[in-house]
């Protein structure tokens, strides 16, 4: 299609991201990062992005695409297409401007994140798995009005996400290697831009479900592919493909996927909440569970636990034993 904002070079600078943070801040907490209390493993380091103000990363990227925008732009109000935390991030942000915020969901998207969008005042409209991914691309939706906010592919929100890497280094300057959940590819690929620029030698991989790795799969087949997807408890990341200006970016700027079962992502919610006291939802606790799968032959990993948002149905069983289907 032709617009101007898909073609531009999606990559966000160094100077990019340095800006984001007047913007980024004035929504976003700067998370700690803490140790995972087990004596198995290698030594994981868990950056708390589940303890944003709304449960999740995506505060930051929707506070830095949407504080630029001027009065004239948000006139017409604010939507965009979410699972549930890029819809909080913007209903966040809406409501902090006094702007109407739509979100197009997927007819899947778990109770608690609709709730979280409702409590926001954020409206949803639901469509079709199908549909809804079709947004991604397309950035329209009949009924949908206003300025639309890309959940991952957009600049700005990657160097809102990029500010995570910024932290890292501070707080954590012996990192030696950084592991991201991969959904859009917009967190990994904003940690990897700021990484790249500031500490080059720091390797950036991406964790993703196996069965439901878009990602891993293009990178065997040295081109973008589409799989067959089915949607999991680990809602926040998987899809049908990736997106090709996505494959560009992060076949580029990422050191690889690692794939983990579902029972891992379980084991590995677990284990937050036994070993931490920490509540993580499927796609936060991917990177912890790729961590710990040895696929990353280094100490000192960090593991970005993404978001917090858990359906409490879910996470019971999982602390029972089971995983959720």
């Amino acid at each position: 299609m032709e617009d101007d904002a898909i073609k531009r070079d999606l990559a966000p600078t160094l100077a990019d991201i340095e800006k984001a943070k007047e913007r980024v801040y004035t929504a976003a907490i700067r998370t700690p990062l803490v140790r995972l209390h087990t004596d198995e493993g290698p030594e994981i380091w868990l950056k708390l992005e589940n303890l944003q103000p709304i449960g999740s990363f995506k505060i930051r990227g929707s506070a830095n695409a949407i504080g630029q925008l001027a009065p004239a732009e948000l006139e017409r109000g604010i939507w965009t297409a979410s699972a549930g935390n890029m819809a909080q991030g913007v209903a966040w942000n809406a409501r902090q401007l006094g702007v109407p915020c739509s979100v197009v969901v997927p007819d899947t998207a778990p109770e608690t994140k609709l709730a979280a969008i409702a409590r926001l005042g954020g409206r949803t409209v639901k469509t079709s798995v199908k549909s809804w991914f079709e947004i991604f691309e397309t950035r329209r939706f009949d009924g949908m009005d206003g300025h639309f906010v890309h959940a991952f592919m957009d600049r700005d929100v990657m160097a809102g996400n990029g500010t995570i890497a910024l932290e890292i280094l501070e707080d954590l300057p012996e990192v030696a290697a950084v592991i991201a959940p991969f959904g859009g590819g917009g967190l990994a690929c904003g940690i990897a831009a700021g990484l790249r620029a500031l500490a080059p030698s720091i390797p950036v991989y991406a964790s993703e479900v196996k069965g439901q790795a878009p990602f891993s799969e293009s990178l065997r087949a040295d081109s973008p592919v589409s799989i067959d997807y089915t949607p999991t408890f680990v809602d926040g990341i998987g899809s049908p493909y990736v997106e090709p200006a996505m494959w560009d970016l992060s076949s580029n700027l990422l050191a690889g996927s690692l794939e983990v079962t579902l029972s891992e992502v379980a084991a590995a919610v677990r284990l937050l909440v036994s070993s931490n006291g920490i509540v993580a939802e499927g796609a936060g606790a991917s990177s912890v569970a790729a961590g710990l799968s040895g696929g990353v032959n280094r100490d000192k990993i960090v593991c970005v636990v993404s978001g917090g948002n858990l359906d409490p149905s879910k996470l019971a069983t999982i602390l029972a034993g089971g995983v959720p289907r």
